[in-house]
């Protein structure tokens, strides 16, 4: 009985592990390729390639829709040639993932050459990431955001903050060593929570000056030093709105690469209904508000595009469904329809 107990066990843990090997292999053979530059540097020559131009992600319009194009390893060569750039741009380039069959994707920033004459060459467009990051299919805005945001942490870093020498990027791109010092740096983001405040019955939702015309979100805030999640929450609430978070709860995260790369940690937090007047931070929000469950719905309908008013005035709309906050609010109306 034992035995057969045994082999029944074995071929469970033979099937969990056939369930997850793809995952596994996957995770294990990219965290080869960053620690190991020969290795990254030969898989380099048959991956894929994103293309940016100073932070801009290249994009290709096919009808009413954006794709963002991967370059094989060959015409990424081809393209170098003919801008007469030596293969050495390549070792800018940075690993940012790899397909289920181990072909990996790197992210390459060609700001050297003529943003023009590319766009030409390969016909498409290099695009704000901000714009970007709305029009593209969803599966790309997190790689495009990922690849953007580790670009970006490469060029803000080349010193050392120790020695004040220049620090040298490993192959794949995951760390950057002070050959003076010693000290390695790797890429890091900023914990950011972002908070959907309910009484019950209705959200708070507010406006920044810098907010295009008409758009409420979820309260936002960075962590402090020496900070947990509950406590930036209730801090910040506090310090923006002027209430009293009674409870919270988790809902998800997301990476976001503005202003530089941080994690979104989104949570709806609750108020009392009896002690909900708003007492507004003027230097951190043009406006706070509370929307009850019909504003909510409209607002989840409207576009920024046609929440202007004969008047002038616009109608309230709320940030596009790439963004967490998107998810919050709809998360909140799901609630207060159950």
């Amino acid at each position: 009985m034992a035995l057969v107990y045994r082999a029944a066990c074995r071929r469970a843990s033979s099937l969990i592990c056939r369930l997850h090997s793809t995952y596994i292999r996957k995770m294990r053979y990219l965290n080869e390729l960053k620690e190991d530059d020969t290795l990254c540097r030969r898989a380099r020559t048959s991956g894929l390639f994103y293309l940016f131009h100073n932070l801009s992600p290249f994009l290709q319009k096919d009808g009413k829709k954006y794709l963002v194009p991967q370059l094989r390893a060959a015409e990424m060569k081809r393209i170098l040639e003919k801008f007469r750039e030596t293969e050495q741009c390549l070792e800018k380039s940075v690993l940012i993932g790899c397909s289920d069959e181990h072909v990996p994707h790197f992210a390459l920033d060609l700001g050297v050459l003529e943003k023009s004459a590319i766009e030409s060459e390969l016909k498409g467009s290099f695009t704000d990431l901000r714009k970007a990051l709305f029009v593209v299919d969803g599966k790309d805005s997190p790689v495009l955001a990922s690849a953007q945001s580790l670009l970006q942490w490469h060029d803000s870093h080349q010193y050392c903050s120790k020695t004040g020498q220049p620090t040298q990027k490993n192959v794949s791109g995951s760390k950057r060593v002070c050959p003076a010092s010693g000290v390695t740096y790797y890429p890091q983001v900023s914990p950011v929570v972002i908070t959907l405040v309910s009484d019950g019955s209705r959200c708070l939702l507010v406006r920044q000056p810098l907010f295009p015309p008409g758009m409420y979100t979820a309260l936002s805030g960075f962590c402090d030093m020496g900070e947990n999640v509950e406590e930036t929450v209730r801090r910040e609430v506090a310090e923006e709105v002027g209430l009293e978070v009674e409870s919270l709860q988790y809902s998800a995260s997301q990476h976001w690469p503005f202003p530089s790369s941080i994690l979104m940690i989104a949570c709806h937090a609750l108020v009392s209904a009896q002690q909900a007047k708003i007492s507004m931070d003027s230097l951190e929000l043009e406006e706070a508000r509370w929307f009850d469950l019909e504003e909510i719905v409209e607002g989840l309908k409207r576009e920024s595009r046609s929440s202007k008013q004969h008047d002038g005035s616009f109608l309230p709309w709320f940030p596009p469904k790439q963004a967490i906050a998107h998810q919050l609010i709809c998360e909140w109306v799901k609630q207060q329809t159950s």
